[in-house]
């Protein structure tokens, strides 16, 4: 018994130090965000739906095969967002700041205004308070 208690334990553990170290960020202009990242299409399609808040430190970032204009929309979202496309060179080509929450079955639609391979998801208003601009670098850390 001793044996399995142990056993769990350090598994409890080693969980919660992934969860605490480590892990995918970004940093832009110097401040780091925690990532969860959505590479496939399931993750993709789901992103931050039915969610009600996002941590001020943790985004979402969706990563895409090659670069293409990309177009979000906010569905079943329920906070707005920032919704940020950056080039394969992890250069800022544009911002969706301020998108609203959708409920609705035709939700608009919030471009990118060039091809994007990456796409980041921040809560809505931390563009501007870190006065991102287009060209603006993108630092990436993938676990």
């Amino acid at each position: 018994m001793l044996k399995l208690t142990r056993t769990l334990v350090t598994a409890l553990v080693l969980s919660a130090c992934t969860a605490c170290v480590g892990g995918s960020y970004v940093e832009l202009k110097g401040q780091r965000f925690s990532v969860e990242v959505a590479d496939d299409l399931e993750k993709q399609a789901l992103g931050l739906m039915f969610r009600t808040s996002l941590p001020e430190d943790h985004g979402m970032l969706f990563i895409f095969p090659r670069e293409a204009p990309r177009s979000f929309w906010m569905k079943n979202t329920r906070f707005p967002l920032d919704i940020m496309y950056f080039s394969g060179d992890l250069r800022l080509v544009s911002v969706a700041a301020n998108a609203q929450p959708c409920r609705v079955e035709q939700c608009p639609a919030y471009p990118s205004a060039g091809p994007a391979r990456y796409v980041l998801e921040l809560n809505a208003g931390k563009a501007s308070e870190l006065g991102l601009v287009p060209g603006d670098v993108m630092v990436l850390r993938l676990d």
